[in-house]
């Protein structure tokens, strides 16, 4: 390690010094403090080498959140394991797919989530472990915790810490590779634009796979604060929870934040700690917390790519817009050339900084693509007022993508499964507003002369070929698809009727 690295794990052994007995996570089971949690990462780096893994191996974790989820990511930055989140609610075809792209030598899994490892061949890994349960082959993941000493790695700044598999770009994954200073650099942006500190706690509600649930944690922990961890989301005992232990920090995708209010209302909680809520969500909701709580919404712009939001304000202080760049980051709206374009006029947003991930998992094509002329091009478009406030305007063609819940969806993928159906001849996908979710998942299907097909039947198919949250809410059925000249569909012409 050099002079002026600094890691995740670093930041463990401060604060079990610093703040030894202060809680670090709280779950279901126990209360774990700073330095339980650094005796825990110990040991169970330990274990991790006494199985074979070393510095440099990916270790692929499917499971739902849990103390353990928190601890891999410590035991994986002590010995330069870069950790592989999955996340759960894929089918058994898609985590094969990132399991095939991550090309692990270990995998951990949650007892729950074992049947989706049907399609994985387990056999070309060195070591198999079992969060909560048996089953032959796997180690129980209890086992793993060793009273060996095992001596940090030596990891740098500009090592990889984790590949966070985003949405299928033309039906194939791909793995956002972040480095400990983009999650690091990125944690203290948000600690420095909140005014986080050790007194702080947050709810980890959010799956620890996606990078807001994996990034707030980590800045939580970079804070010396606490992380609440809930294994599955119950919007009751969530509510009940941030009473329970002084939550100060939770983040919010649609309907999250609704189901939370709800529950509060229904419960008589009181909420009294709640401070900040970042993330997205409707006007309705966010007028809903400001009227009912004292808490602040505080929303942004930002991509796994990005290590999490590279722009942050409270909306009450500029309604409509996705904040300021926050330190350390530059963020420009370019077009076709690179060029700024003029105040208030729309191009794609792109950043340049230490919050700017490695590049794609053995993808270089994609990631030259992506860093051209020494800027992340985000495939989103976005316009600057003139007191540099980003207002987010929509994405790029090439980048149609559905925001459904937090999660992404790529209309090829989804239109590729409708497609396959012996009665249709072909297919577009869109995203529709939807009050609840943000946006909801519309297909248009164009059927072949003679044949017939329900909205259930089109849904069921894609929800059993890949994640059910998927499967189109909508459907429509038409003679004939709008197409170009040159024969492609006309997305925007489905839009224009159809959204």
């Amino acid at each position: 390690m050099g002079l002026r690295d600094f890691n995740l794990y670093d930041q463990l052994r401060h604060n079990a010094f610093m703040a030894g007995d202060s809680p670090a996570t709280i779950t279901s089971g126990q209360i774990v403090s700073h330095r339980q949690l650094l005796d825990r990462v110990d040991r169970l780096a330990a274990g991790l080498s006494a199985s074979g893994i070393t510095q440099g191996d990916r270790l692929c974790i499917l499971a739902q959140n849990c103390g353990e989820y928190l601890e891999l990511y410590g035991a994986c930055a002590k010995i330069g394991v870069i950790a592989c989140p999955i996340n759960w609610r894929l089918s058994a075809s898609e985590v094969a797919g990132v399991v095939a792209l991550a090309d692990p030598q270990m995998i951990v899994v949650g007892a729950a989530n074992l049947p989706q490892l049907e399609s994985v061949d387990l056999n070309k890994m060195r070591a198999r472990a079992i969060i909560g349960g048996g089953a032959s082959g796997f180690i129980p993941f209890t086992d793993l915790y060793r009273d060996a000493v095992t001596d940090p790695a030596d990891v740098r700044d500009d090592d990889p810490f984790v590949i966070v598999p985003t949405a299928a770009v033309a039906a194939t994954p791909r793995g956002a590779l972040l480095t400990y200073r983009n999650v690091m650099v990125a944690g203290q942006a948000m600690i420095a634009s909140l005014g986080l500190s050790a007194q702080d706690r947050h709810l980890a509600a959010l799956p620890l796979f996606h990078i807001t649930g994996l990034g707030l944690s980590v800045c939580m922990t970079l804070a010396g604060g606490a992380n609440v961890v809930m294994e599955s989301f119950d919007p009751a005992r969530a509510s009940q929870l941030i009473d329970e232990h002084h939550v100060t920090l939770l983040a919010d995708f649609p309907p999250v934040l609704a189901m939370l209010l709800e529950a509060r209302a229904k419960t008589g909680a009181g909420w009294q700690s709640l401070k900040y809520v970042v993330g997205l969500d409707a006007p309705d909701t966010i007028k809903r917390l400001y009227a009912e709580t004292s808490a602040k919404f505080w929303t942004g712009f930002g991509q796994s790519e990005t290590s999490g939001l590279v722009t942050l304000t409270r909306v009450d202080l500029k309604p409509g817009s996705a904040g300021r760049a926050a330190a350390m980051v530059r963020v420009r709206c370019v077009n076709e050339k690179d060029e700024d374009v003029p105040m208030g006029e729309p191009g794609e947003i792109a950043v340049r900084g230490p919050f700017v991930f490695g590049g794609y998992w053995r993808d270089a094509d994609a990631t030259e693509y992506a860093f051209r002329n020494g800027w992340h091009h985000t495939g989103d478009i976005g316009k600057f007022d003139v007191e540099g406030y980003l207002y987010y305007v929509g994405r790029k063609p090439e980048k149609e993508l559905i925001k459904s819940g937090g999660e992404n969806v790529y209309p090829a993928e989804v239109e590729r499964v409708i497609a396959e159906l012996p009665q249709v001849a072909a297919a577009c996908v869109i995203g529709v507003p939807n009050p609840k979710w943000g946006e909801a998942v519309k297909a248009v299907v164009e059927l072949i002369p003679g044949k017939t097909l329900t909205a259930e039947q089109v849904a069921a198919a894609v929800a059993e070929r890949i994640a059910a949250y998927k499967k189109p809410q909508f459907v429509d059925f038409v003679e004939r698809l709008p197409r170009k000249e040159n024969g492609e569909i006309d997305r925007e012409a489905v839009k224009a009727t159809h959204g």
